[in-house]
């Protein structure tokens, strides 16, 4: 069975958005079709079991927030 889920992400301004993108980018080949949409970071995730989205997903939130604080700790 194909599982499909959509994670948005809205931040104030588009610039923290292309960062997070970019960061994320390399990471997602192959498993996480993502986009950029004015403020949002939307992500497509695909896959065989309930337990292998929830995975994903889980590694893609974590990995979002990293990058979301050390980038106000830039500023």
């Amino acid at each position: 069975m194909k599982i499909k889920a959509i994670i948005k992400f809205k931040y104030k301004n588009e610039d923290i958005t292309e960062i997070i993108y970019q960061s994320l980018k390399p990471d997602n080949i192959g498993y996480i079709d993502s986009t950029v949409k004015d403020n949002n970071f939307i992500c497509g995730l695909n896959g065989d079991s309930i337990g292998t989205i929830l995975a994903t997903a889980d590694d893609l939130v974590f990995c979002e927030t990293i990058i979301e604080k050390v980038s106000e700790l830039i500023k």
